[in-house]
């Protein structure tokens, strides 16, 4: 595979899709790009996701929710994303493993290790080329979306979004990660992005 994928993480509420949405709209006519998102990109990923967001759905436990995040997840990359890299795309998904490890490995407390071992099993192994990381500087942003009524997830109570928050300050301080300063303006987190993306793709339009 020669393409390039680029993940965009952080908690809910911090504009990771309004900047994927943007970074596709800035490259799209310079690169052969898809834009997905997770738990989603495909049919039957979609429907996943509608299972694990449902607020009817109480009963799911952690570990069946860590098990069909890694199911989701399993089918997007072998029906949608090895095959765009395999046509040398730019691939831009919001959220990937990241997101399991920040949200069931810390915020569930089920543990980094076993929500990376069964990730890695349903990526096989596939890694993200770029990671961009979204720092709210402790904001909770998670409340905008509750407002709007929020799914299962968003709804998990202020001590769940609490850790999840801390996670990504945790996995912020390794160097595998562009950290983004999510509190900055739409147009200044955008430019932050592409600042990136232009060094590692050669430059953009």
């Amino acid at each position: 595979m020669s393409g390039m994928f680029i993940t965009f993480e952080g908690p809910d509420g911090c504009g990771k899709s309004t900047i994927t949405s943007l970074v596709y709209e800035n490259i799209k006519d310079k690169y052969d790009v898809i834009k997905t998102r997770e738990p989603g990109g495909t049919e039957i990923s979609e429907k996943i996701r509608e299972l694990i967001l449902d607020v009817n759905n109480s009963l799911i436990t952690d570990r069946t929710e860590a098990l069909l995040y890694a199911a989701a997840r399993a089918q997007h990359v072998e029906e949608k994303i090895i095959p765009a890299l395999e046509e040398e795309k730019i691939v831009l998904c919001e959220r990937f493993v990241l997101s399991s490890i920040a949200y069931q490995g810390y915020g569930r407390g089920l543990g980094e290790k076993d929500i990376k071992m069964i990730n890695d099993f349903a990526t096989g192994n596939i890694k993200p080329d770029i990671t961009f990381l979204f720092d709210t500087k402790e904001q909770v942003s998670v409340n905008r979306k509750l407002k709007a009524g929020g799914d299962r997830l968003e709804n998990s109570g202020e001590d769940f979004h609490k850790k999840v928050n801390e996670a990504y300050k945790e996995l912020s301080k390794r160097d595998d990660y562009y950290i983004i300063d999510a509190t900055k303006s739409i147009e200044e987190v955008l430019q932050s992005c592409l600042n990136v993306l232009e060094v590692k793709l050669g430059g953009i339009k």
